[in-house]
């Protein structure tokens, strides 16, 4: 089915658009008063992701109500380690939790690399449904947690501040850590080639703690494996013009501004940005570029915000590839109408 809407993909593949599309990180979620009473009505929040149909109108919440230029599926990246037994949960304003946490290498032994039509059938079954839903109103992004992301859940044993447990293991028993890393890496390339199998048209690969590693520790122990799931998919050929089934792949590193060059050689069509970053430095058109507001701007007055949003879009300037986010997920006190100013701000002054 042909997409009424296809900036999006257009900008991924740096082809020219009317004008700069946008989306937001974590855009179906808990600012929206609809998602609050779906969440309610589900309970929590693992049997949101695990049944279609929930899942599904999560996703489309934020396309009815706002002009956003994509949708991604509702889901989590955490996935992975919940289908490979560690019994994931969330507490209270406490986050993600694992029932079982990964201690050294026999624990990595046992790990079984996941079906993702079986044991993650059901995010495959909210894409294909989702898919339908959307009748070709605008693209549907899959995604997951890069492989050492979802490592720290799994050595923490849940979200961290100081990521001790699993730079103790990167430090003392290295060969372990990568076994791990290893095994994640298929389980990830399988799970987002059965993403791509169900409909979706876009990937992202959230490397969301690749920023608390050094730099020789990043390549080796982040951009290596990302790089290895990159070349596993099955995304099609690009070509020099716009290509409709071709399937684009977005890594975001967040605090990875630094290694903008070296990301651009993982093979990825784009590369995410957080707010830390200066997209005037960045090379243009050699791959597309998302993001990159703060989204605490979204607290600001109407001024502040498109003049924010003015300024992010001057940055990057008339060039082809380039995807307007935010720097890291919207907040979820954030206004309604701020997301209603943002969107229409960036349309209208990005206009070809």
């Amino acid at each position: 089915m042909p997409l009424k809407n296809d900036r999006y993909l257009r900008a991924l593949q740096c082809q020219p658009v009317d004008c700069t599309p946008i989306w937001m990180m974590r855009q179906a979620g808990r600012y929206l008063p609809e998602y609050r009473h779906l969440r309610a009505q589900a309970g929590d929040f693992m049997t949101m992701c695990k049944t279609p149909e929930l899942a599904c109108e999560a996703t489309l919440q934020p396309i009815r109500r706002y002009d956003l230029d994509a949708a991604i599926i509702f889901s989590d990246i955490l996935t992975i380690p919940d289908a490979m037994g560690l019994g994931l949960y969330f507490e209270q304003g406490e986050g993600p939790k694992f029932k079982k946490s990964i201690n050294d290498i026999s624990d990595i032994k046992q790990l079984a690399i996941p079906d993702p039509e079986s044991e993650l059938g059901y995010v495959m079954d909210a894409i294909r449904l989702t898919k339908r839903e959307l009748n070709g109103k605008v693209p549907l992004i899959g995604f997951s947690g890069s492989p050492w992301t979802l490592a720290t859940y799994m050595i923490e044993g849940g979200s961290s501040k100081t990521f001790t447990k699993i730079k103790k293991m990167l430090y003392s028993d290295p060969l372990s850590l990568h076994l791990l890393l290893d095994k994640l890496s298929d389980s990830i390339a399988l799970y987002l080639n059965a993403q791509i199998q169900a409909g979706a048209q876009s990937i992202m690969i959230f490397d969301s703690w690749g920023g608390v590693l050094s730099h020789t520790s990043y390549n080796e122990f982040s951009l290596y494996y990302m790089t290895k799931i990159i070349s596993l998919l099955n995304r099609g050929k690009k070509q020099n013009t716009f290509t409709p089934d071709y399937v684009p792949v977005t890594l975001f590193t967040k605090g990875g501004g630094l290694w903008f060059e070296k990301i651009m050689s993982s093979g990825c069509d784009a590369i995410g940005v957080d707010w830390t970053v200066d997209l005037s430095s960045l090379p243009k058109e050699k791959v597309a570029i998302q993001g990159n507001l703060d989204p605490t701007v979204l607290y600001g007055n109407r001024h502040t915000i498109e003049e924010s949003a003015n300024q992010v879009l001057k940055e990057y300037g008339h060039y082809n590839g380039h995807i307007f986010n935010l720097g890291h997920g919207i907040n979820q006190d954030t206004p309604l109408e701020s997301v209603d100013i943002l969107i229409n701000v960036v349309h209208q002054r990005s206009k070809r």
